[in-house]
């Protein structure tokens, strides 16, 4: 079954508004520990496998508001979509 979330990354300027907008889109638990160690967690889990796009858009804020966070974010997005091979996590200006 694809599923495709787009997450809107424009007007975010800190990490808790980073994951608090992830939170609003992506179907995670109440009790999502709202950074990257536990977005790889619920990413590497089945339910966001075979067929799931993960879009981010508006990332240009990000290169000049959290670079460093940015970077580490894409890292992890690549190693989550290389231990669940249906999943593809896309970042776009």
């Amino acid at each position: 079954m694809d599923r495709e979330y787009t997450i809107d990354m424009r007007g975010v300027d800190t990490r808790r508004e980073l994951h608090e907008r992830i939170m609003q889109v992506l179907p995670l638990p109440d009790w999502y520990g709202r950074n990257l160690d536990a977005l790889y967690d619920m990413l590497t889990e089945p339910r966001f496998g075979e067929g799931c796009v993960i879009r981010f858009t508006g990332c240009e804020e990000l290169k000049e508001s959290m670079p460093r966070y940015l970077m580490a974010m894409k890292q992890m997005c690549s190693a989550a979509a290389e231990t669940n091979p249906g999943l593809t996590v896309l970042f776009t200006d």
